[in-house]
């Protein structure tokens, strides 16, 4: 989707781009609810009062209210910065970076480069690699110059654009507490704990997207003519949490899933429920014993009124 060259100095290695994510979602198309016919967007021009082709559209910007000039491809391409055709490293710095702003991703693209600038461009991986490296780069992509960090990537590289710093907004627009929570030190060795029942290494293949996998299936039902079935809301509740307890259950029931090689519960919701089997459980435990108890109990107070009986019996006699 772009083509041009990583510049490095004095070194110019001609690459591609492509992207390297696409959308799995589900899309729907717009229809008329009456007869069910697929609509149309039309563009329409409030001068002629007519539909009009998207060929016979331009870019225009508006300079001053309801005043355009128009911006053609031509004078894009005419724009003076060497980013339009380049990617132009800026500096080096090392993986684990603080800045914020490198948190910020916007899109990622695969780097593959043509076969003249083969040697140079691995040599580039080569030496990020060693180094702990990635390197800060800007380009124009889509008519908009990016902010883009080069990084190694398999045996390729990849160019992630990030947003500039003035795109990204402030935390001192979120309402958040300005009190320190002071944490007891139970509480921090269960958290620990449960942390670390569920710690282990990402593998993405085991992850998959179940609500697309759920609209496919509700989509299936429907076409088919079934019902569809309506999925229960949770439950909601005012109550307080009680920390300890969650985080008891929590833990518990994450060593359990990892015993069977199964995805730990994480939720509050889960760890009520596996607290709330538990107790149940205990309390059925309970009630058996009781039973079982009772004829016992019954039959030793028979046992003890026997030669109390058999005393009274001689005493008349």
């Amino acid at each position: 989707m772009w083509k041009g060259a990583i510049q490095f100095g004095l070194v110019t290695i001609p690459i591609k781009l492509y992207l390297a994510t696409e959308s799995k979602g589900i899309s729907f198309n717009m229809l008329h609810k009456d007869d069910l016919s697929r609509i149309q967007m039309k563009i329409w021009c409030p001068v002629e009062d007519e539909p009009i082709s998207r060929s016979d559209t331009v870019k225009g910007y508006e300079y001053s209210p309801g005043e355009y000039v128009v911006i053609t491809d031509e004078d894009l391409e005419r724009v003076p910065l060497k980013t339009v055709r380049s990617i132009e490293i800026e500096q080096f710095t090392k993986v684990e970076r603080d800045d914020s702003n490198t948190r910020f991703v916007k899109s990622a693209y695969y780097v593959e480069p043509d076969k003249i600038g083969r040697k140079a461009f691995y040599l580039l991986k080569s030496v990020l690699e060693e180094d702990g490296l990635t390197a800060i780069c800007k380009v124009v992509i889509k008519d908009r110059e990016a902010l883009s960090a080069l990084d190694p990537f398999g045996d390729t590289m990849l160019l992630t654009t990030l947003h500039w710093p003035d795109e990204i907004r402030s935390t001192a627009e979120l309402d958040l507490p300005d009190e320190q929570f002071e944490f007891k030190p139970a509480e921090l060795t269960m958290a620990k704990q449960l942390v670390s029942a569920m710690t282990g290494e990402f593998d993405a293949t085991q992850y998959k997207d179940e609500y697309r996998q759920a609209l496919e299936a509700v989509i299936e039902a429907k076409v088919e003519g079934k019902e569809t079935v309506e999925i229960e809301e949770p439950e909601e509740t005012g109550k307080l949490i009680d920390l300890m307890a969650a985080l008891e259950a929590s833990v518990s029931a994450a060593k359990a899933a990892r015993t069977a090689g199964s995805e730990p519960p994480v939720s509050v919701a889960e760890a009520r429920e596996a607290k709330a089997a538990k107790a149940e459980k205990a309390a059925k435990a309970e009630t058996a014993g009781a039973s079982k108890r009772k004829p016992a109990a019954a039959k030793a107070a028979a046992a003890d009124e026997a030669p109390a009986k058999t005393a009274r019996k001689r005493k008349s006699a």
